[in-house]
């Protein structure tokens, strides 16, 4: 069975078909979102905390890479799944238990 044209023919579960596009876009859009509106809470914080400098610049370092990190994690895709594929296994045996016997003519 690890023949690529015996396995293409095989149907596989639509069960482990991947995300759509608009599916995996809306993912990633969120993820963005939330990094983002992570870093005005921590500049925010930050300003709150200016008689406290070790814990002002450490907020304010802290929000610095936010954005550069929230574009890469928004475009990179989504990981893929690493289980096996489950591909439909017809079990012939059930339909025909024993062979049919040949009439010669």
């Amino acid at each position: 069975m690890s023949d690529p044209q015996q396995r293409a023919a095989q149907p596989v579960l639509i069960t482990d078909a991947e995300l759509s596009y608009e599916e995996s876009l809306k993912v990633r859009k969120q993820r963005y979102k939330v990094m983002m509106g992570m870093r005005i809470p921590l500049m925010v914080l930050a300003a709150v905390f200016y008689q406290i400098p070790w814990l002002a610049v450490s907020l304010l370092v802290l929000s610095i890479p936010l954005p550069w990190m929230a574009v890469l994690i928004a475009n990179d895709r989504l990981p893929r799944k690493v289980e096996k594929v489950n591909r439909y296994q017809a079990d012939r045996r059930a339909i025909e238990p024993k062979e049919h016997p040949v009439i010669d003519g």
